[in-house]
This record gives C-alpha cells, sequence and structure tokens, in this order.
C-alpha cells in the first residue's frame, strides 16, 4: 500500500478539521468574553455563542473519533510565519501538512458562519469529493 492509498482526502480532511477547530472555539469564547464585559444585556449574545461553541466541539469531538477509528494520530503542530505545520502519522504512514494563515482565516470564516446558523451554501462546492462530508456535518 503506497502512502497515497493509506492517507485518504477524508483523512486529510479531519486533520484540517482538528487543526483549526481550536483557533474558532477559542475566537467565539475569547468574543463571549469581550461581550459579557462591554455588553450592558449580554446574556442573548453569549447564549448564541454558547451554542456555536457547543456545535464547534461536537464536530472537533466527531474528528477526534474519525482519528481513533482511522488510527490517525498528530504528532506536532507548529505555528511559522506562513502559517500552521501538522504533522501526522496515519496508520503507520508519516506525512505533514501546512495550512496556511489565509486558509485557516477563510475556512474558519466559513466554519464560523456555520456554527452561529447562518447560510454557508454559497461557499459549498458541492459537486466535488467533498459533498459526503459536507453533509456529514
Amino acid at each position: 500500500m503506497s502512502i497515497l492509498e493509506a492517507i485518504s482526502h477524508e483523512d486529510r480532511f479531519h486533520v484540517k478539521r482538528y487543526a483549526i477547530l481550536p483557533f474558532i472555539i477559542s475566537a467565539f469564547e475569547r468574543d463571549s468574553k469581550i461581550i459579557e464585559q462591554h455588553f450592558k444585556s449580554p446574556e442573548p449574545y453569549t447564549d448564541f455563542l454558547k451554542i456555536a461553541i457547543k456545535r464547534a466541539n461536537e464536530d472537533f469531538h466527531y474528528a477526534k473519533r474519525h482519528f481513533f477509528e482511522r488510527g490517525l494520530k498528530i504528532t506536532s503542530q507548529s505555528k511559522t510565519s506562513d502559517g500552521l505545520m501538522t504533522r501526522f502519522k496515519c496508520r503507520g504512514y508519516e506525512s505533514e501538512m501546512e495550512l496556511r494563515w489565509e486558509f485557516i482565516s477563510a475556512e474558519a470564516s466559513i466554519l464560523m458562519r456555520k456554527y452561529l446558523g447562518l447560510d454557508i451554501s454559497i461557499y459549498e462546492d458541492r459537486k466535488g469529493s467533498n459533498e459526503a462530508l459536507w453533509n456529514t456535518y
């Protein structure tokens, strides 16, 4: 089995999500604290963010479950000037993925809208190989 067969597109999709979701959850938590400190009636807004955090955590746990089921493991993550370097093992094969900050920002923006319950259909490419993955979430 070659490395291309061992590490599927779906596996790489989950590695990306696993890398990006902590940034999203942290951003929601940070925004919630800012709203609590500066709004006169913060509860409706923070409740809305708590729902978004819950949704993001559910996706994070789904990615972790995929890791367990498919034998994936993140071996290291490091921030670089260009992005986030993630090294991982997949069923004995080692690989790495660099996500550029521009990609992380764009992907996080879309996912944040999704977790907030906004329409993200204009961002979806349902004709490509991601169709089944988008339907999962």
